[in-house]
């Protein structure tokens, strides 16, 4: 018998090591989608700000509005109120494929919020330079604005994958599978603290990971 199977004889640590690959999937496959969908809102809603290159107060402000009220929805909320909306997207309500559409709908507009204000950091004078050479707004955005704001944005990913590992353990409470999933249906239910414990530890190492990640490669463009 290994030291772990002595230390936690009730785990199955086969079901660990499945609840981890889930866990990985779930947050892979939702950040993917986040950032595509979140990066170009947050663009927009730098651009639309008044005294911004496209400033159009009243598009701003629906779009503002959107982000808004999907970051205020408690995210296990958030999950139940889309299961028809992830029925008729992915054909499936629970488990990993279910869990995608709510996990993305819930961080791609906190995302975007990140992604704004990072923006709002790049140097005026930079932006005003450029667009006295003639630059076109979608060269300033790709030669400009994303390039300077690179720390930034690298520091939102970071930020906005170290929520997605919470929500993914979340939704293990209605079936998204993973960590989650089996410290709900062991940990909670089964009165087995053991359960408890190992996915919490394993939740708080992935946490760790992706920070120590986000930190060293903001550094990294820090210094160029």
């Amino acid at each position: 018998m290994s030291p772990l199977q002595t230390l936690f004889p009730n785990i199955d640590w086969a079901e660990i090591l499945q609840a981890c690959f889930d866990t990985l999937l779930m947050l892979g496959g939702s950040l993917l989608f986040t950032l595509a969908l979140g990066l170009p809102l947050g663009i927009w809603l730098f651009l639309t700000a008044r005294g911004q290159l496209h400033a159009k107060p009243k598009l701003y402000g629906v779009l503002s509005l959107v982000v808004n009220v999907l970051r205020s929805i408690p995210f296990i909320i958030l999950m139940i109120l889309l299961i028809p909306v992830t029925k008729a997207v992915t054909g499936v309500s629970i488990g990993i494929r279910g869990a995608i559409v709510p996990l993305v709908i819930g961080a791609a507009p906190f995302f975007a919020r990140l992604v704004e204000t990072a923006l709002r950091e790049v140097d005026r004078g930079v932006i005003e330079a450029s667009q006295a050479m003639g630059a076109t707004t979608k060269q300033i955005v790709a030669r400009v604005l994303l390039p300077e704001a690179r720390p930034g944005l690298v520091a939102a990913t970071t930020v906005t994958a170290v929520a997605l590992v919470g929500y993914t353990a979340m939704g293990g409470i209605v079936g998204a599978g993973g960590l989650g999933a089996l410290a709900y249906q062991y940990g909670y239910n089964g009165y087995k603290p053991d359960y408890m414990l190992v996915t919490v530890a394993l939740l708080v190492v992935l946490v760790q990971l992706l920070q120590m990640l986000g930190d060293w490669l903001v550094a990294r463009y820090s210094r160029k």
